[in-house]
């Protein structure tokens, strides 16, 4: 990956990879879940949280990896399912085939047209996997093969350890390969069974940025499937994106290049316009959406409020029927049900060293170019006038006017021109 954090915790539509994987392994209901870390790479142990990890010190291979695990795993009885922290595109219901099979070894395949790196399997006449050649030690000849190798196993606990003390590094990388556990089991007359993805993409191992970047898109295609099938409208699908939490009630309808952020909740008949953006905020039913508009985390917008073009929210509640229409940053903040916040009107929420909180009351009216200056109390059904600096609270049903009087000179202007021009010797 070319970078200073582990692969595994390079993000996938919001979320560490490792993430991905650690929530589809907690949707399988397992009795434990144990990591195994790369010395050097135990901060991806904060995402495995609340399960616990083990380190492996010396990078000998995948069986190497797995047998880290031993001691965590020595009074488990049942059955044990290995998989990887950079393969997130796996689904609940192929790992839960794969660990409810009978064969004392199991292994996830995938077929492929394009098969390149991936080891190639190799079944019986019955159907079961005979052995397993990683493509370093393949043949020109097995290397046309398309059945291949996904990496995910499963094991009765009452094989897995005696196979894994047989495997050796007899291999072009001098590892110890976990697909070596398949012959070693054969020659046992063991049965090792298989389970085939749906498709090739739950398969996919990311190993790069570009890798990292095709994963996106197929799980973005996913979320956006899913969404559409629970009653979601995408104006353009491919130009919306997810976070893997993102919620969407039905009848909601969805612009072109909408982007969701993580821990976003939107109710029912909420209309999202185009180019906004969404990040730890609820949008209650009703509610319109942009366009261009941002909402930031801590924010809640309530039923049929309205926060439109070039506007900015942040940490604020937005009650039922308030109106942001344009051109505002709200901070930090309380808007009333039914208040009208006018144009280019800003929270004035930090001081240069810490942050306050503006409160506007119900039924308030804010004109266009207001700044409200926090610590504020703006009273219900108050007035602040257009362009005013509000400084101080303003009590229920005022007007407040914090601006210089307009004064008018008659015929200035054409006073101060010709004195200029005949100064500067300009017609």
């Amino acid at each position: 990956m070319r970078s200073g954090k582990a692969k595994a915790l390079h993000n996938l539509a919001g979320f560490p990879m490792i993430t991905h994987v650690r929530r589809l392994c907690e949707s399988l209901e397992p009795a434990r879940i144990i990591g195994v870390l790369a010395e050097g790479a135990e901060d991806a142990g904060a995402a495995l949280e609340p399960h616990g990890a083990v380190i492996q010190k010396e990078r000998k291979g995948t069986a190497h990896a797995v047998m880290m695990a031993r001691a965590a795993l020595k009074d488990f009885g049942g059955r044990i399912l290995v998989v990887y922290g950079d393969t997130p595109l796996l689904r609940p219901e192929t790992l839960s085939a794969l660990v409810g099979q009978r064969a004392p070894v199991s292994l996830l395949v995938f077929e492929s047209m394009e098969p390149n790196q991936y080891g190639r399997v190799f079944l019986n006449d019955e159907g079961m996997a005979e052995h397993i050649i990683e493509y370093a030690d393949a043949s020109a000849a097995e290397r046309r093969g398309v059945l291949c190798n996904a990496g995910v196993m499963a094991f009765d606990s009452s094989v897995l350890w005696r196979l894994l003390d047989q495997v050796k590094p007899h291999n072009a990388k001098g590892e110890f390969y976990l697909t070596d556990t398949v012959a070693l089991a054969r020659k046992e007359g063991l049965s090792c069974g298989s389970v085939r993805c749906a498709e090739a993409e739950e398969a996919f191992g990311v190993n790069s940025r570009a890798d990292l970047a095709v994963a996106e898109k197929a799980m973005q295609r996913r979320l956006r499937l899913a969404a559409m099938e629970n009653g979601v409208t995408l104006a353009d699908p491919d130009t919306v994106y997810f976070s893997a939490d993102t919620r969407l009630a039905r009848d909601v309808t969805v612009g072109p290049h909408v982007m969701f952020g993580v821990e976003v909740e939107v109710e029912s008949g909420v209309d999202i316009l185009p180019f906004s953006h969404l990040e730890g905020v609820r949008v209650e039913s009703g509610a319109r959406i942009g366009p261009f508009a941002r909402l930031r985390p801590g924010t809640r917008v309530g039923a049929g409020a309205h926060v439109g073009n070039f506007v900015e929210v942040k940490k604020a509640d937005i009650n039922a029927g308030a109106k942001i229409n344009h051109l505002s940053y709200i901070g930090d903040a309380h808007v009333g049900a039914r208040s009208n916040i006018g144009a280019g009107v800003i929270c004035c929420n930090y001081d240069g060293v810490l942050k306050h909180r503006t409160g506007i009351g119900a039924e308030v009216f804010v004109g266009s170019n207001a700044s409200l200056v926090a610590p504020l109390e703006i009273g219900e059904g108050a007035v602040i006038a257009a362009g005013s600096v509000v400084t101080e609270s303003v009590p229920p049903q005022a007007l407040s006017v914090a601006r210089a009087r307009q004064e008018i000179k008659p015929d200035w202007a054409r006073r101060w021109r010709e004195k200029q021009r005949a100064q500067n010797k300009v017609n």
